[in-house]
Parts: structure tokens; C-alpha cells; sequence
């Protein structure tokens, strides 16, 4: 018969991918105890490549952290992921070459755990101090990530010598 007709048209609406992005409110590189809030561009749900399913996450833990985000269309894309490094603390604590009571006119020697800088409780900054006066010293060791941390105080107790008199 040869006889042909043309349909009305459909209209196809092709929804757009969100546009996935994740800040940071400081630095993503920081020290052990420290933290970052990241926080994913807007949608309506989120997946967080470490389980989370809000907006924003906090992280304390090394990592590479992505978001997908899903939008008001069921459209979903995914970020990029930013890498978060937590660095560890350096371990301070004081040892004493020859222990920590010592004569009038005599010293101790006092060794911090090894670090890349030192700063003693007293203002020297040196690994090794001779001390030759009581004291309740503390050092803060700060290693190369720039993390520090600071021992539990050592005393050092000077005797004061005696007095010799002759009668």
C-alpha cells in the first residue's frame, strides 16, 4: 500500500552529571592528633570512599578520599581523590648518661630521643645538655615532618657539699 505517516516527537531530556569537587578546610598533610574536614560539592546524596554518606567528613587517618555525589536527576559522578598524610609524632623522652643526682661543682648529662630539633625546657636546644643545678627538666623533639612532641619532666637533684670546719 505504500503508505507512510510521521509520529509526533519525544522529547529526550539528557540530565547533566553533577560536577563532583572536594575542599578542604586546611591543610590535608598534618600531624598525628590533628584533622581536616572535607567536604563534597552540593547533591542530594553522597558516598564517601570511606563509608561516610553526609556532606562533609572529618579525617584523622592517612588516606586517598573520593565522593560520589548524586543529584536531583538520579545523576551520579564521582571526584577526583585528595590524599590526606597524617604524620607521626616523634617519640621525646630523656635519658641520663650518669644519673640524676649529682655534687655541688658537679654535672649530669641528659640525652634527648633523637629528633631533627630540640628545645629544652631550660632554653637550650641541643640533643645532649650537661646540667649543674637541680632542675625538673622537660625537652619538646620536633622531627622532619615538623610533628613534635614533648617528654614527661626529668628531675636532676644537685647536693650541696659539705662544710668542713676545723675547731
Amino acid at each position: 500500500a505504500g503508505c507512510s505517516t510521521t509520529s509526533s516527537a519525544v522529547a529526550v531530556v539528557v540530565n547533566a552529571l553533577p560536577a563532583v569537587t572536594i575542599a578542604s578546610n586546611g591543610p590535608t598533610t598534618f600531624c598525628q592528633g590533628g584533622s581536616v574536614t572535607l567536604t563534597s560539592s552540593t547533591g542530594t546524596s553522597y558516598a564517601w570512599s570511606n563509608g561516610a554518606t553526609t556532606a562533609s567528613i572529618t579525617v584523622n587517618t592517612s588516606g586517598n578520599y573520593s565522593v560520589t555525589v548524586t543529584n536531583a536527576n538520579g545523576c551520579s559522578a564521582t571526584s577526583a581523590s585528595v590524599p590526606v598524610t597524617v604524620n607521626t609524632l616523634p617519640i621525646a623522652n630523656i635519658t641520663s648518661l650518669n644519673g640524676n643526682t649529682f655534687c655541688q661543682g658537679g654535672s649530669v648529662t641528659l640525652v634527648s630521643s633523637a629528633g631533627s630539633s630540640y628545645a629544652w625546657s631550660n632554653g637550650l636546644t641541643t640533643q645532649s645538655i650537661n646540667v649543674t643545678a637541680s632542675a625538673n627538666l622537660t625537652v619538646t623533639v620536633t622531627n622532619a615532618n615538623g610533628c613534635s612532641a614533648t617528654s614527661a619532666p626529668f628531675g636532676v637533684t644537685m647536693n650541696a657539699s659539705p662544710v668542713a670546719t676545723i675547731t
